[in-house]
């Protein structure tokens, strides 16, 4: 069973529906020691081979190296440009298939479909594709063409869909579903009932291991057509929890952020937009955080005319900036933020109309009376009126549906889990989780957090489930 039918879910499923990657002979992989590793078994599909033997010595924009393993034998070259084939050929081999079913709050794309469909993604749309069907091939089908090699979010949720469609995945998703609950229980536990199911369905999700004494029980409920919440148990031997980081807004914690005022999601600044409650004339919106979510509510309330103020808690020319890290010629519209951010400081007027930064400072309070106390490094206070606020500061991921909301799986143990800075601690070339047994974290929870590179934890959650199920040819 997995959790979460974003990017994650949809790849893995892709991998044990028996789709199965093998080298293609006579391709060249630019990189000599991992051509000559892929030529010593040709024959062998890459999810039987060692991963950790062919992703040595790779390097790349991921800690994980089965991330730049997948990632290298899909887009050889990307990173210098270049547009080589994939490496990989894909054949469909059925009796290598692994029952499962992807459960997902909305249509399979996760939290695509919550993003605002005209908004640009930060990565080239030819790195937001899954395997064996390129994004770009995709969009030109719909006679339309990347703007600056990059895709908006409506097309990428329309691309997920189609892929599950066209891959034929369809059968083993189930939308519209809420999990409440995961938890080990006693194989012997289980209700008659259950046995019962497990004897008929001999091939179905129910076919257990000889061996299992203990399985996972996942609770939750399908929403019905009629708004009816119709609840379900599944029991499972191995569950993957890709839900991603999409679910709750970072709160500062501090006092008043819980007035009507002050928002944690950007669409909040759109809804203001349409409603005519904030315009030209308005006080200015505070605009919390330094991330590129902060940037796109900059640039759009910049396109509404909006002032603007903005607060974050670095130095502008601080490296751990992601403007600092963005190529300006790919990236022109963030660029132009940045130059709004280290040009418009309080401290002196420039160019930018109706945008003011105020770096290295922090929010102390929102008051009822929406005037806003901030305090700068040296602990100068000051005070601005404002419209609204959008504090937006990155999200994190909701596990409540796990023992102690997932805190015992993560790297350190005494913190929530966080995509970041504390993800859920996983062995590298299976994504088991360490604590548990059974269970597999995929994308953003075990701190994968761009789509290129979460299909390398699904090649490798589908090598360890397809030795577990005994699939593997000799």
């Amino acid at each position: 069973v997995f959790l979460g039918n974003g990017p994650s879910g949809i790849c893995l499923s892709y991998l044990l529906s028996g789709y199965i990657p093998y080298f293609k002979r006579d391709s060249l992989h630019p990189h000599p020691i991992l051509q000559r590793k892929l030529e010593e078994a040709p024959d062998v599909s890459i999810l039987d081979q060692d991963l950790e033997y062919l992703s040595e010595g790779l390097e790349g924009r991921s800690h994980s190296p089965v991330a730049l393993l997948f990632d290298t034998l899909q887009r050889p070259d990307t990173d210098f440009g270049g547009t080589a084939e994939s490496v990989l050929t894909w054949w469909h081999e059925t009796e290598r298939a692994v029952p499962h079913l992807v459960l997902g709050r909305n249509a399979p794309g996760g939290a695509w479909h919550s993003i605002e469909g005209s908004m640009v993604t930060l990565s080239r749309g030819e790195w937001m594709g899954l395997p064996d069907l390129p994004f770009k091939d995709w969009l030109k089908q719909k006679r339309r063409g990347l703007r600056n090699n990059r895709a908006t979010a409506e097309d990428i949720a329309q691309y997920y869909q189609h892929y599950v469609a066209r891959k034929g995945l369809h059968k083993n998703f189930r939308c519209g579903t809420v999990v409440t609950s995961v938890r080990k229980v006693s194989a012997e536990s289980i209700s008659s009932h259950a046995q019962k199911d497990l004897q008929e369905n001999s091939d179905s999700l129910w076919n257990f291991n000889e061996r299992s004494t203990e399985v996972f029980q996942v609770d939750g409920f399908f929403k019905t057509v009629k708004g009816d919440k119709e609840p379900f148990s599944i029991y499972a031997e191995n569950v993957v929890l890709a839900t991603g980081t999409y679910d709750s807004p970072t709160w500062l914690g501090v006092k008043g952020e819980n007035l009507s005022y002050v928002h944690h999601q950007l669409s909040a600044l759109e809804e203001a937009v349409k409603n005519n409650s904030v315009g030209i004339m308005s006080d200015p919106v505070l605009i919390v955080g330094a991330g590129l979510t902060a940037a796109d509510a900059i640039l759009f309330a910049h396109h509404c005319n909006i002032p603007v103020i903005h607060v974050f808690r670095r130095r502008v020319t601080d490296p751990g900036l992601i403007f600092n890290q963005l190529p300006k010629m790919m990236y022109p519209e963030y660029h132009k933020v940045h130059q709004m951010m280290k040009e418009q400081s309080a401290a002196c007027a420039g160019p930018y109309e109706r945008y003011v930064s105020l770096p290295e400072h922090h929010v102390l309070s929102f008051g009822k009376d929406k005037k806003c106390i901030f305090q700068d490094k040296n602990g100068y206070q000051k005070v601005y009126k404002i419209s609204m606020a959008l504090v937006l500061t990155g999200s994190n991921p909701n596990l409540s549906f796990l023992p102690n909301n997932g805190i015992d799986l993560a790297m350190d143990s005494g913190q929530p889990v966080n995509p970041k800075r504390n993800p859920i601690d996983v062995d590298p070339f299976s994504y088991e989780c360490t604590q548990e047994k059974g269970l597999y974290a995929l994308g953003p929870l075990a701190g994968d957090n761009f789509v290129r590179f979460v299909q390398g934890g699904a090649l490798a959650v589908a090598s360890s489930l397809l030795k577990k199920a005994n699939k593997n040819p000799p």
